[in-house]
């Protein structure tokens, strides 16, 4: 199962650098509108697998504010 979403992930980001590549090329209104789409798409969709996929997501805990710990003024 995780071989199988790892390789969907996978495919995604491809999918996204393909389109992304192809939105630097010349391209009519309608191409593009119709690439943007489906980046967006492609974008969603590796968002959700990717939550799905590893479900915790690992935070750094805040850095304290530098000036206070060196009595710089603000």
């Amino acid at each position: 199962m995780l071989d199988e979403n790892l390789a969907r992930i996978r495919a995604h980001r491809n999918n996204i650098h393909r389109y992304r590549s192809l939105l630097k090329t010349r391209l009519s209104d309608i191409e593009r509108q119709f690439i943007e789409r489906r980046l967006s798409e492609e974008s969603a969709a590796l968002e959700t697998l990717t939550s799905q996929t590893f479900p915790i997501a690992l935070t750094m805990p805040p850095r304290p504010d530098l000036s206070a710990t060196t009595g710089a003024v603000p």
